[in-house]
């Protein structure tokens, strides 16, 4: 279990679709690859202080990458996508200055 609201959430994901889907109260956060479903709904509500419809996640798996001679793989990471309540909002991305 993990202890600490803000180690579960990494970083928000800002990008074209996640903006269009804030219209529609969805909002994108990376997330560690061990949290579960209710721990990701514990810590936005903690943090961000809204209440959570539903959560969904989705495990994004490394792509090949290459450097010059040179083969490698991008990092896994794990992308959860939450739903909140008609009404609630996250200030954090109105002004994130896109």
């Amino acid at each position: 279990m993990i202890a600490n609201a803000h180690d579960i959430i990494v970083r928000p994901i800002i990008t074209e679709k996640s903006s269009r889907m804030m219209s529609q109260n969805k909002y994108t956060f990376e997330v560690m690859r061990e949290a579960n479903k209710i721990e990701i709904r514990n810590a936005v509500e903690e943090v961000f202080k809204v209440k959570v419809s539903s959560v969904h996640t989705v495990n994004i798996h490394p792509k090949p990458k290459r450097m010059g001679r040179f083969l490698g793989r991008s990092k896994s990471w794990k992308k959860a996508i939450v739903t909140l309540i008609a009404g609630q909002r996250i200030e954090f991305f109105d002004g994130a200055g896109i």
